[in-house]
């Protein structure tokens, strides 16, 4: 029997979907899939790159790091999923960091007192 999951559909949860401010996000077939979704549109100011900086980083070194060195074709969306949700574990709990002093982002918690 298969499991029940929930969808987007299913929830009022609403996710948000963040863009840059191309011309293919402002196209009015775009943009009535987006509200007929009920999602919730999201994308930085015109002209001011620096706010979807850390934003663009992430998504690029997930790529980098996950996405291009693997062959996705035999890969169910719920295993795609996972591996996704582990990088964005692993990327925020073990991944080193130099700016952090070369420690994972919960050594570094720890390092201040942060953590208990």
């Amino acid at each position: 029997m298969a499991s029940a999951s929930v969808t987007v559909v299913d929830t009022e949860d609403r996710p948000v979907v963040h863009s840059d401010r191309g011309a293919h996000y402002r196209w009015p077939g775009w943009l009535s899939r987006i509200a007929d979704a009920k999602l919730i549109r999201s994308m930085s100011r015109k002209g001011y790159s620096p706010d979807n900086a850390a934003c663009e980083g992430f998504f690029g070194r997930l790529k980098a790091e996950l996405f291009y060195p693997r062959n996705w074709q035999s890969i169910t969306i719920e295993q795609f999923m996972q591996a996704v949700d582990s990088y964005i574990r692993w990327y925020n709990e073990q991944r080193i960091k130099i700016s952090l002093g070369s420690l994972s982002p919960i050594e570094y918690r720890e390092s201040l007192g942060l953590t208990a």
